[in-house]
């Protein structure tokens, strides 16, 4: 047999670009395991739901603005069962019906709902905003869902995969204002369609097909936040720009 790392075995690219120019999408890096979770110490922890999507990416992020990531795939993790107390949550993003589904087949729905109703501070990206929403317009039959949010969320409304885009976002409250504006990447995202009076909109649209050119009062919702939840229809953990997690992050130091 050969040595590890000598002839005979594959060797591992250390890194790869998707060709798309200078975007945030151009510096995508193919995917590895969950980062192992470091020991309990004195930074707030933060589950991943690790069922589907960008897991690994929220992980990153989130140990990058001082906080200690877990993959979350159980009920008993949810619960506390395992020893380690849950501060803050993320729901990444993928596929909403699935991601509800597969929450129902492992009995982890329930548990999630009990973590949003205790004041858990949860954020979710994409499909994770669909999952928070108590209201979602084009939803699968039955599509099983968290709620927390009062809001109506259309899923897939920024149309197919191949209309997703990339759009610099101004937003204060996520620490984007007019010279440094947030970069973010919506692949078949959803919008939000209305809010109730407790949710407060982060940003909006201001280009392409749901942009403030079209008829009406301005751009799309595509961040919100109501008391310790936080949805975003884009893709921070993408790219390099930390500025979402980090609004979270301290949302979790707040509440735990």
């Amino acid at each position: 047999m050969s040595p590890a790392g000598g002839p005979g075995r594959a060797q591992q690219p250390q890194s790869a670009t998707r060709r798309t120019g200078s975007s945030v999408l151009g510096r995508y890096t193919p995917r590895a395991l969950f980062p192992a979770a470091s020991p309990a110490d004195s930074r707030p922890t933060v589950g991943v739901l690790a069922l589907q999507g960008d897991v690994r990416e929220h992980a990153l992020a989130l140990e990058a603005c001082g906080a200690r990531a877990v993959a979350v795939r159980s009920a008993a993790q949810l619960c506390g069962a395992d020893g380690v107390r849950l501060d803050g949550l993320v729901l990444p993003g993928g596929e909403s019906t699935t991601m509800g589904r597969l929450l129902a087949a492992f009995d982890m729905l329930e548990p999630v709902r009990e973590l949003v109703g205790a004041g858990v501070a949860v954020y979710g990206s994409c499909a994770g905003m669909i999952m928070l929403a108590d209201r979602v317009e084009a939803a699968a039959s039955h599509q099983p869902l968290i709620g927390g949010i009062d809001m109506t969320v259309r899923r897939n409304a920024f149309g197919r995969q191949v209309d997703s885009y990339e759009e610099d976002l101004v937003a204060p409250a996520l620490g984007a204002g007019e010279d440094r504006p947030l970069r973010a990447v919506f692949i078949r995202a959803p919008w939000v369609e209305e809010v109730g009076e407790g949710v407060e909109v982060l940003a909006t649209t201001r280009s392409g097909r749901a942009g403030a050119g079209r008829s009406g009062t301005g751009g799309r919702i595509v961040a919100v936040r109501q008391g310790p939840l936080l949805a975003t229809s884009f893709h921070p953990e993408v790219g390099s720009d930390h500025r979402v997690h980090d609004v979270f992050v301290e949302m979790v130091r707040h509440r735990s």
